[in-house]
């Protein structure tokens, strides 16, 4: 089969299994030629490991640390007549590589909010590992089952309180244009405070500490953004904001729990990126293609694998210091938001037009990045040859 990417709003709905494999490998390369990080965790558990940043973390755990990993994803399978999603390419991309390394790789596909998944998982680090010592929490999904009620939670990307109106692009016409978001009525406020906020997370370690799989020092970490004020109505002031607000309110109990033995529980907050979940969001595609381009010039560009092993190597281990916040926060953003990248994303921001978008912004760079997600545009790769889209788990 010739694949070929076929784009559908803010998804892309074909995934290239060699692709893919070239991306892990380009991740694995990156974070090999950073040497070998001291103090890393050696038995790591990733919730929501199978692209952006969970998969970058598990990437930098096995080949920064020498890790053990089980990963945790909701992926759809290939078949012999039908692609799977880039993420089960990546996933087996990962566990090729990781094995043949030697190190041991374990793979779940499955409902991460279900219990049937903790307790697959919990089972599983103790027959192979014992206990895990560090977990990522890295989870991103638009709907949750609640494992109690058997409710259908919805997240939806919406204001609160008010109307917000503001600028966007449309990536893949390149038209700049207004766009105006009704507020989030408060069951869709309650419903992507269950889907995003800090309840799972919370669940996770209750039940690894419960079945005596958590080690006495473990760590864990989820994710978060905040992002420029210009985006703060639609993100961190809007559903998503209060979802992570509820994700540190989890976190803050999450460290109280671990701490008595040594344990230790954090967010990061991460630079903004190109992923599925940045992609949906309106308003937030224009302001990377924005950052993409000032922060290239600069130098100063990462993407999840700069920004994960830079999490592990220069804040979570090898002697690092952690940098908290005001908040307890640890900000791998922090080149994002240095006073000059925002003053130049300000000046653009307001400038910026259909007819410049290709001169203001990196929006081809934005575009590369979205097509690399499901294993487009990597060197290496005869994308008009036949791929085989049937890769079964291994």
């Amino acid at each position: 089969m010739v694949i070929k990417p076929r784009v559908r709003g803010f998804v892309c709905v074909t995934s290239h299994p060699d692709g893919c494999a070239a991306h892990v490998q380009q991740q694995i390369d990156y974070v090999q030629s950073k040497g070998p990080i001291n103090d890393g965790p050696k038995k790591v558990l990733v919730i929501g490991s199978s692209t952006g940043f969970g998969l970058s973390s598990r990437i930098s755990a096995a080949f920064g640390c020498g890790a053990s990993t089980i990963g945790v994803f909701f992926e759809r399978p290939s078949e012999a007549d039908r692609l799977g999603t880039a993420g089960w390419y990546n996933t087996i991309g990962f566990t090729e590589k990781a094995r043949a390394a030697g190190l041991y790789a374990r793979n779940f596909n499955g409902d991460a909010f279900s219990d049937e998944i903790k307790t697959q998982v919990i089972n599983a680090i103790k027959e192979d590992l014992g206990t895990v010592d560090l977990v990522v929490y890295s989870l991103a999904s638009p709907r949750r089952t609640h494992p109690d009620t058997g409710t259908v939670h919805k997240s939806v990307l919406k204001p609160v309180g008010t109307t917000y109106s503001n600028r966007t692009v449309d990536t893949d016409r390149g038209v700049v244009s207004d766009v105006t978001i009704e507020p989030a009525s408060e069951a869709e406020i309650a419903d992507t405070i269950a889907v995003m906020g800090g309840d799972d997370w919370e669940r996770w370690i209750n039940a690894l500490s419960e079945a005596g799989v958590l080690a006495p020092d473990a760590d864990t970490v989820a994710y978060s953004y905040i992002g420029p004020e210009v985006t703060w109505d639609i993100y961190k002031n809007g559903t998503i904001g209060l979802a992570k607000n509820d994700l540190e309110a989890a976190c803050a109990r999450i460290k109280e729990k671990l701490s008595p033995t040594g344990g230790r529980a954090f967010i990061s907050v991460n630079k903004a990126l190109v992923s599925q979940a940045s992609s949906a969001i309106p308003v937030v595609p224009l302001y990377i293609s924005i950052l993409y381009k000032i922060m290239k010039a600069k130098g100063t560009h990462e993407g999840c694998i700069e920004q994960m092993q830079r999490l592990f190597a220069e804040r979570l281990y090898n002697g690092a210091d952690l940098q908290l916040d005001e908040a307890g926060r640890i900000r791998i953003d922090d080149l994002e938001t240095q006073p000059d990248v925002q003053a130049e994303g300000t000046a653009i921001w307001s400038q910026v037009t259909t007819e410049n978008l290709e001169e203001l912004t990196d929006i081809a760079g934005y575009r590369a990045e979205f097509l690399k997600m499901f294993g487009f545009g990597l060197p290496g790769i005869d994308y008009e040859a036949d791929s085989e889209p049937h890769r079964p788990m291994i």
